[in-house]
């Protein structure tokens, strides 16, 4: 059973990473490609998750905290450099 939610999890995610590259690509403005990069990022830790349940091990939910870290800080950095033109003030 948990073999079919792990395939259906992955199809979902893959799908809106799709979705995601599409609206980053034809996205009418910035600020809708910035959220596409974080809903992206956002997607490929669901994706690590599901790798580590599939798995079995502990290191990939690691990986993936790591990942939300840093998406945070590449997300605000890349949002205030649009709207300020610089990152550090």
């Amino acid at each position: 059973m948990i073999a079919y939610a792990l395939a259906i999890g992955f199809g979902m995610l893959g799908l809106a990473l799709v979705m995601n590259l599409w609206r980053l690509f034809k996205g009418p403005g910035v600020a809708d490609r910035i959220l596409a990069l974080d809903t992206m990022v956002i997607n490929a830790i669901g994706i690590i998750v599901l790798i580590g349940i599939a798995g079995g091990s502990g290191i990939s939910f690691e990986a993936a905290l790591l990942l939300a870290m840093v998406g945070f800080v590449g997300t605000v950095a890349y949002a205030k450099f649009c709207l300020r033109g610089d990152i550090i003030e």
